[in-house]
């Protein structure tokens, strides 16, 4: 039954517009007899309650909505005080790797966020935002318009949430530059040509698209993994210069039109690293250089990202490199959802916990989740909800409990954190060890590994995968029995278990069967197939509801073509262990050759594979 509340005093602007709602997931609704709740601006968030009535203090009106969360239920008595430990708490939202999140979804995190006291909703969008005079950027991508980032915009607002754009304005920009009529501005095929007037003018008019329809005067210009600057066209035009000169100058005429237009722009930090780098990565480098701190231009705070690292120390080295740089830091840490079609959630926490504690101890004002979409966006996104949770509760405690975070769960999300816990099963399994920088990931090897050539079988020798994935079908059917939004999730990945476990029976005898000469076994495997690809089929139906619900309908004939190749190439594989069994042919060469390591490391650890082209075929599948 929903609590009644009398709201008094001091209360965040539109309070009733957002008690509006927030009353479904929050279970309160506005009423004249109902509890007084007097609201009082103060400098921390506190709720007292002596069981009748209730005074809640807020600095920001975040904090408000996370208080009215915080209200135990049934109502009693409470003395409950607060202080975030960062100014600034966060969620990015990955909306160009093939997921354009719908609008409503949107707004169903940002309800979710106002209960966790999130502050900052970032919104990522390399070419998914309309460009007036742009008609190819974002072409056939599902890219919002902007009355649909005006409208939530004022949604965040309502609920005490800065919304902000972020943008790319260096690298990241294939999906629009591989535009034939565009590729004028190509230095390569992923980064700008830097120093040419038609780039600057380009720019113009996405910074000025891409921050009209909000408030905020916060902008993420982007600027990562710009490799192979200065080394493409811009070769070819000017010679040769050093990437740290060509960075800092395109830099300054960015920040130029981002200062005309009264932006407050901030940019990922990694290429002031990588240049110095033996390996042209962000964190193995020395301290910077002179010359690294000469690039850096005044008047744009640094973003400092780093999903990888499992230890405080790491990232206290590392941000000992961002202050040599003299500009303003701040972080952005990794909800791990690109691993695949489950995200792994030991890694989050662990690597959550040692960089946000890093990140108090050094002062940070400003921290942000991430979680991208990499290859396909296969996680739904709304498997974040948990790496949402433990970034907003340590904002307020300083950690995150597991039992905490469950109760908070169950009021922000209306969901049980086991489900999401339990996410990471699909990826590890009893004895597999996982490297630190490309965690296993399980799930997506095997279900794109091929039935014929079958790249992973000496990784996985050992390893109980048929087991492991029936016995994780049930679990995943007894969360989605509960009910609830988050039903039509779980069943998702009930169903995955399910294609996963009848794959792996085939993935762990079909080599043995040929080799052996098995024809039996051969026979039973052929026949097997028959209600894998049902359960494939019966996955991709599943799959595209949830996606639908989800997202905008762009994107997901990638994974239509993904699951239709698997389902034909387990027909292939039918017809030929067919033949096999009946004597139609002495050996299937791709299952006779032996199996060779793949990702497995000399120490016995195993790396991920998170392309599926590099799952799929030891061909080269694109060009």
């Amino acid at each position: 039954m929903d609590l009644k509340i009398a709201l008094s005093g001091e209360l965040p602007a539109r309070c009733s517009d957002a008690l509006a709602a927030l009353a479904p997931e929050l279970g309160m609704v506005p009423a004249a007899e109902g509890v007084p709740v007097r609201g009082h601006r103060g400098a921390a968030l506190a709720v007292c309650c002596d069981g009748a009535s209730v005074t809640i203090e807020w600095a920001q009106p975040i904090q408000f909505y996370r208080a009215l969360s915080l209200l135990p239920r049934p109502l009693a008595a409470c003395d409950i005080r607060e202080e975030p430990c960062f100014e600034t708490v966060g969620m990015m939202f990955d909306t160009s790797r093939n997921a354009v999140l719908r609008p409503d979804t949107l707004r169903s995190f940002l309800r979710k966020m106002a209960l966790m006291g999130m502050n900052l909703g970032m919104m990522y969008t390399e070419d998914t935002y309309e460009v007036p005079g742009q008609p190819y950027f974002g072409y056939q991508r599902g890219r919002y318009t902007y009355e649909e980032l005006h409208a939530l915009d004022d949604y965040a607002d309502m609920l005490g949430i800065e919304l902000c754009p972020c943008v790319q304005t260096l690298g990241h920009l294939n999906r629009a530059l591989h535009w034939p009529a565009m590729r004028r501005l190509q230095d390569n095929d992923e980064v700008l040509l830097a120093d040419s007037e038609e780039t600057y003018s380009f720019l113009r008019q996405i910074l000025t698209a891409a921050s009209a329809p909000y408030r905020s005067k916060r902008i993420h210009i982007g600027m990562d993994e710009a490799h192979g600057v200065g080394m493409g066209a811009h070769l070819r035009l000017h010679g040769y210069e050093k990437p740290y000169d060509i960075l800092r100058r395109h830099l300054k005429r960015v920040l130029d039109i981002v200062n005309e237009l009264g932006l407050s722009p901030m940019m990922w930090s990694d290429m002031y690293f990588r240049l110095e780098s033996p390996t042209n990565g962000y964190y193995d480098g020395p301290m910077p250089s002179q010359q690294a701190v000469d690039a850096v231009v005044p008047g744009v705070e640094l973003v400092y990202w780093d999903y990888y690292h499992m230890r405080e120390a790491e990232y206290d080295e590392q941000l000992k490199k961002h202050d040599a740089l003299h500009a303003p830091t701040v972080f952005a840490g990794g909800i791990w959802t690109w691993c695949g079609p489950a995200p792994d959630y030991d890694k989050t926490r662990t690597a959550t916990l040692a960089g946000l504690s890093a990140c108090r101890k050094a002062g940070v004002p400003l921290v942000f989740a991430t979680a991208w979409g990499d290859n396909g966006a296969e996680a739904n996104l709304y498997t974040a909800l948990l790496g949402m949770q433990m970034f907003a509760e340590f904002t307020y405690h300083g950690s995150f409990e597991d039992e905490w975070l469950a109760q908070r769960m169950r009021v922000c999300c209306q969901a049980d954190a086991r489900a999401f816990w339990d996410l990471t099963l699909f990826n590890h399994m009893e004895g597999m060890r996982s490297g630190e920088f490309r965690p296993v990931n399980a799930a997506k090897m095997l279900l794109y590994q091929d039935p014929l050539v079958q790249l992973f079988t000496k990784d996985t020798q050992g390893f109980a995968l048929s087991r492991h994935y029936a016995a994780l079908a049930p679990r995943y059917e007894a969360y989605a029995a509960e009910g609830g939004a988050f039903a039509p999730l779980w069943q998702f990945y009930a169903m995955l278990a399910d294609v996963l476990a009848k794959k792996c029976v085939w993935h762990e005898q079909a080599s043995q069967a040929v080799v052996s000469h098995d024809t039996a076994l051969a026979k039973q495997l052929a026949d097997g197939l028959t209600e894998t690809i049902g359960a494939v089929e019966a996955l991709r139906l599943a799959w595209l509801s949830l996606w639908n619900a989800t997202n905008k309908p762009h994107g997901f004939e990638v994974i239509d073509g993904r699951l239709g190749g698997v389902a034909a190439r387990l027909d292939t594989a039918q017809r030929r262990m067919r033949a096999f069994a009946a004597g139609e042919c002495d050996t299937i060469p791709e299952l006779a050759e032996p199996a060779l390591p793949y990702t497995l490391l000399p120490d016995g650890t195993l790396d991920g594979s998170y392309r599926v082209g590099e799952i799929l075929s030891a061909c080269k599948i694109d060009g």
